[in-house]
């Protein structure tokens, strides 16, 4: 086999889909994967196409966490996680708490409810030392200019990496699996067997994703040379794949507000999913909330991205956060500050407290809701004010919120109701944006997925929104959805053939100046040509669809002779067409790394073409030395350094 074979046998296993061949046509170097080479049905390709033995999908939630698996040999058997220790009242324990706990010395102590419970119990002067963090992934989402080094706080306000933390969850993951698959197998299961899979909302940009693979790298979830084994999965879209497999019994449909039964448990969702139905997955998490719109093809169920992923930062913690600016309003802002870093555990407490709260809340409730305040807090109060958490409440201008004489804060309903609003009025309007889009027509269903779904309030919202456009279906175990449609996806990725670029990008080159097309002050003039600096060269653009394994090709030059790398700037924007690098919008969002050493060439001029693929979950970039046919290491990197 020549080297030039070895290099096509290569991009064909990258690819697993055939891009359109006109894509490939007229490059000899490249025409194997015309559609000869259309992937036959799953099952004869089994054999090649995984080599694991078992599908493991972890969430990692903002709120909580869990992970499923199955054996590629029983792909219809999802396996989710056994009991945690240590569930909290009045909610279902599948998943645990995010939740992370590190000694004083920041070594890793245990994560979840474990975690929770420990720090709970630590005397007020110890657990001052200790590191306890939660609802630290939005940090991912937030930061403008995430990077490696990126910190986090802890609860007592001392600072920590993020890749740490995101390392040690992962890793807590990775024991916890391996032993369940270890004493289910009688013997050691071994990691090389695992096919993992980490899901993130859809609306993260290329920088957090990245992230999440560094992190799975710096827990050996799996190494640096075989990337292939870490698949990282959308959120919404594992859930649009679970749900486009539903079967009646298995969900309720918000307009008849029962499970529908009375069908034949094997028939499809309701009636359900004919060819080319539209239905869009609202998937409402702790810490985002994210859309997307997903047309199904039959008879293999394959999915089309309709319209590329949207959503925001309207997760369930928004209530949290107005939680705790009514604390500030009644008890002081200043007091708030001060009891959250000197009796952290306490401040954990009265979270949780209120979480269960939370979950009572109802559009219809009538019977006020009593949250616990923990002693430490009145204790606290009373020592830093110098008088009673009563007091406070009485001289406080908050209607709708007393003191029960039994220690407790008595919200009436409409109290709780009002906290809720903000985050759900944002859901509401961007639902209300995606459904005016033309994109986003014909809409049979829309799924509404992830543990905020179970809002009773959300859900009555959505249903006065869509005033029956689409029928709204929640699936039976709404908070597992995304879990076990991740492991799904893990079994066979190639189930979304088509998606849509959430950004355009491209590079800065230099075209041939052309005199009433380009703004003179780009103009260069080299050699005694002019050329037109700042040029975009478009890669993809914004919204623009983009198949499974279709390459974007370029080729580029050293420009010198003797240079062992190439680093290639690459620029995004959110808008459809962008002109020059330096247009309003557009920033530097990652580098292109050709690494040309050790591949002399006898050609004068060197030619690298490189090939992306922008249809996957993540961008991935390849490259090959033309003279010599050689594969090229390219990288591409969207983490700031």
């Amino acid at each position: 086999m020549t080297e030039k074979e070895l290099v096509i046998d290569d991009i064909i296993t990258d690819a697993m889909a055939t891009p359109s061949p006109a894509k490939s046509m007229g490059d000899p170097g490249i025409t194997p994967l015309s559609p000869t080479h259309v992937l036959k049905d799953s099952e004869e390709n089994e054999p090649t196409r995984h080599p694991y033995v078992v599908v493991v999908a972890i969430d990692f939630g903002t709120t909580s966490s869990g992970y499923a698996y199955a054996f590629t040999k029983e792909p219809e058997c999802i396996h989710t996680m056994r009991r945690w220790e240590g569930g909290d009242p009045g909610v279902s324990n599948q998943k645990t708490p995010t939740t992370i706990l590190l000694t004083p010395d920041k070594k890793f102590h245990s994560f979840g409810y474990a975690a929770r419970d420990f720090y709970h119990d630590l005397d007020p002067t110890e657990s001052k030392q200790w590191l306890y963090l939660e609802k630290f992934k939005m940090k991912l989402h937030t930061t403008a200019n995430l990077s490696i080094d990126t910190d986090l706080h802890a609860a007592n306000g001392r600072k920590v990496k993020a890749l740490d933390i995101f390392a040690y969850a992962l890793a807590f993951f990775k024991e916890q699996a391996l032993k369940e698959l270890s004493d289910q197998a009688g013997a050691d299961f071994d990691n090389a067997d695992v096919r993992w899979v980490i899901t993130v909302p859809a609306i993260w940009k290329m920088p957090a994703k990245q992230f999440m693979r560094e992190a799975a790298y710096k827990a050996g979830l799996v190494s640096r040379d075989n990337p292939d084994q870490l698949i990282i999965a959308l959120e919404p879209e594992a859930a649009s794949i679970y749900c486009r497999k539903l079967r009646l019994h298995q969900m309720v449909d918000l307009g008849t507000k029962t499970a529908l039964n009375g069908y034949s448990p094997t028939e499809n969702i309701g009636v359900g999913m004919t060819q080319g139905d539209r239905y869009v997955v609202v998937d409402c998490g702790g810490g985002t909330v994210d859309l997307t719109v997903h047309q199904i093809r039959l008879p293999e169920g394959h999915l089309k991205e309709l319209y590329k992923a949207s959503g925001g930062p309207y997760g369930s913690i928004g209530i949290d956060y107005e939680f705790e600016k009514l604390l500030c309003k009644i008890f002081g802002q200043d007091f708030i500050d001060q009891f959250k870093i000197k009796r952290p555990a306490a401040w954990v407490d009265l979270m949780i407290a209120f979480e269960s709260r939370k979950r009572a809340a109802t559009p219809d409730r009538s019977n006020p809701l009593n949250i616990n305040l923990p002693f430490s807090f009145i204790d606290y109060y009373k020592k830093f004010r110098g008088h009673s958490v009563e007091h406070a409440l009485r001289k406080s201008n908050v209607d709708f919120v007393k003191w029960s004489s039994q220690g407790m804060l008595r919200m009436s309903p409409d109290a709780m109701n009002a906290l809720f609003k903000p985050t759900i009025d944002h859901i509401i309007q961007h639902l209300t944006e995606l459904f005016e889009r033309p994109e986003v027509t014909d809409i049979k269903f829309l799924f509404l997925v992830g543990g905020f779904a179970e809002s009773p309030l959300l859900q009555q919202a959505v249903q006065n929104m869509l005033q029956g456009r689409s029928r709204i279906i929640i699936p039976h175990d709404v908070g597992l959805t995304i879990l076990k449609g991740a492991v799904l996806f893990g079994l066979d990725p190639s189930v979304i053939k088509v998606r849509r670029s959430p950004l355009t990008y491209g590079v800065g080159v230099l075209n041939r100046f052309v005199e009433g097309k380009h703004p003179p002050e780009k103009m260069l003039v080299k050699d005694g040509t002019r050329w037109c600096t700042d040029v975009f060269d478009t890669f993809i653009s914004a919204d623009q669809s983009v198949a499974l394994g279709e390459t974007v090709k370029r080729s580029y030059t050293p420009a010198k002779p003797s240079q062992q790398v190439i680093v290639i700037h690459v620029y995004c924007s959110e808008k459809e067409s962008v002109s020059f690098i330096s247009d309003p919008g557009v920033r530097k969002c990652g580098t292109l790394k050709l690494d040309v050493s050790g591949t002399e060439s006898p050609a004068t001029r060197r030619e690298i073409q490189t090939l992306m693929q922008f249809g996957d979950t993540e961008i991935r970039a390849m490259a090959i030395d033309v003279a010599t046919s050689r594969s090229v290491k390219a990288s591409i990197d969207f983490l700031s350094q």
